[in-house]
């Protein structure tokens, strides 16, 4: 319906919008399934996974988990996930993805993403370029190790720096020499239905037909707008502004249609402030972890056509502590001086306590000890921005005592709440009871040895020390195909969603490696279904 006959028009099986994890393994599993696949994406591909640290979470016994000494179960997994995402994602689903986890693995090896055993021997938030195997969550957790022994289970691609890119990388590469037609610099800006309601294509706008030197300068300024861009967002609003005058002038409609399905896997919508306004008005000082694709047009493409959405008020909100190890044995608290959570969870847990239940507040108090041992660490655990944003903490703006009192009022912290909470810290070390938020002793350290330094980690603008996020919420999908469902609970004809997207196995809590996990699986699922489906006559 609606369609504008003088667009230029092709026909193909599947069309993919959004090319980064979870479109490009759609696309390989479609065209291993024997389906003609057009993909499409507004930028140079890659999405966020590009740029991302290039974490897999994976487990049950991978053959890089074996490879390393590491033991581990799908029960142990499973019961893992149980408690880390709740009851987002329905229990079978849950299970399938935890089953076929050590298969996953082989599967991206197969396509060329190149993985390592080489476990790292200490928590941290991201490892360095010496270790590939690390614990990426909060197994280690006083709350989880409770009910399943902690496990590695970050598995890294290996390269030196943050590796996204050799995920992504070898998946295009896949994907493109099994016949898929891969189209950058195309904005989709209409789904097709038929008069059934059918997803039968897409229109969009595409720089393809502009002048070559014109397509490099617009390739060149997608670049530096993904990446620096998304450390310094002024950048990324110079470079999309010169982006858009090139589209205005140089873009032209097309329209392709599909004999089997459309695929919307565009990711989130963390770049789209309007957006962050209205579903996460709590979430307004972070870094947008992402490119400019991830304004929500993905969802709106869907919603277009009768889509639903659910929890777009969860944001994953990244505060870091780690590197320095040494950092987990310190203690978060509030301006009240009272503890904030464990410190050995997962740094999106600490984000997210601090923004809901603390209101962005935090501040990390280490002893002379302990700084001792984060400054020998300095240079052995970071790589260069993690050892720039630890640098930032530790010098820049940290308020030191002599004594606690000295230290908090330098803070703005309450000095009697801190007191207490350091009293009861140490205390519960001195008696051998458990620790008053939980964390494990092996991970405690007495405060006790001046000067004391409190480092501020609130939630707020910050370009040496930043926090990203992400959106988790997107479109509801079937959970055994990846359809898109409409508010009856029905499967929209034709139409697919996956990664950020939709909703997925992380969409209520974050912990690394689990987003491109899920879009992997989610593309996967996602690509044989539309391939499944029996072309029309």
């Amino acid at each position: 319906m609606g369609q504008t006959p003088d667009i230029s028009t092709e026909t193909t099986d599947i069309v993919i919008v959004g090319f980064g994890a979870a479109g490009t393994t759609a696309a390989i599993t479609a065209r291993e399934a024997g389906a003609e696949v057009i993909a499409l994406d507004r930028g140079n591909g890659g999405g966020a996974t590009a740029i991302s640290g290039g974490i897999i979470y994976a487990g049950g016994g991978t053959s890089v988990q074996r490879s390393a000494g590491v033991s581990d179960t799908p029960a142990q997994m499973l019961e893992y996930l149980r408690l880390e995402v709740g009851a987002t994602t329905d229990p079978e689903t849950l299970k399938r993805f935890v089953d076929g986890s050590p298969e996953m693995i082989d599967w991206l090896t197969k396509h060329g993403v190149p993985f390592d055993s080489s476990l790292c021997p200490y928590k941290t938030s991201y490892p360095n370029n010496r270790y590939y195997l690390y614990f990426s969550g909060s197994e280690n957790a006083g709350a989880f190790r409770a009910h399943t022994p902690p496990v590695q289970r970050g598995h890294r691609a290996k390269g030196r720096g943050t590796s996204g890119k050799k995920i992504y990388a070898p998946l295009a590469n896949s994907a493109q020499q099994l016949g898929t037609q891969f189209r950058p610099h195309t904005t989709v800006t209409k789904l097709l239905q038929d008069d059934d309601g059918r997803v039968t294509g897409v229109e969009a706008m595409t720089m393809a037909q502009a002048p070559r030197s014109v397509q490099r300068r617009y390739a060149a300024l997608t670049a530096i707008s993904v990446k620096p861009g998304v450390y310094y967002p002024p950048l990324r609003k110079v470079m999309d502004r010169r982006i858009a005058k090139l589209e205005k002038r140089y873009a032209t409609p097309i329209r392709i249609m599909a004999r089997r399905g459309v695929i919307v896997c565009a990711g989130g919508f963390f770049a789209n402030p309007q957006w962050r306004e209205r579903y996460a008005p709590e979430f307004t000082h972070g870094l947008p972890l992402g490119t400019s694709g991830d304004d929500g047009s993905g969802i709106a493409l869907a919603e277009s056509v009768g889509a639903v959405t659910d929890h777009m008020d969860d944001v994953s909100v990244w505060r870091f502590i780690t590197p320095p190890s040494a950092f987990i044995s310190s203690l978060v608290v509030d301006d009240h001086g009272q503890r904030v959570l464990d410190e050995s969870r997962y740094g999106a847990a600490l984000g997210q306590a601090m923004v809901k239940n603390h209101g962005g507040k935090g501040w990390m108090l280490v002893d002379a000890t302990l700084m001792s041992q984060a400054r020998a660490q300095l240079f052995t655990q970071t790589l260069w921005f993690q050892r720039a944003q630890a640098a930032a903490l530790m010098f820049a703006g940290a308020k030191r005592g002599q004594t606690l009192e000295e230290a908090a009022r330098k803070a703005g912290i309450d000095p009697i709440g801190l007191a207490a909470t350091v009293k009861a810290h140490n205390d519960a070390i001195d008696s051998g009871t458990a620790d008053p938020v939980g964390k494990p002793a092996e991970l405690r350290h007495r405060i006790d040895t001046a000067p004391f330094t409190l480092m501020d980690i609130s939630v707020k603008p910050n370009v040496l020390y930043p926090t990203p996020m992400l959106t988790l919420g997107g479109v509801k999908v079937a959970q055994d195909t990846g359809a898109v469902l409409d508010s009856d609970g029905a499967p929209i004809p034709g139409l697919y969603g996956a990664g950020r997207t939709a909703l997925g196995i992380c969409s209520r809590s974050y912990v690394s490696g689990l987003s491109i996990s899920d879009c992997v699986f989610a593309g996967r699922r996602a690509g044989a279904a539309a391939a499944a489906v029996t072309q029309p006559n």
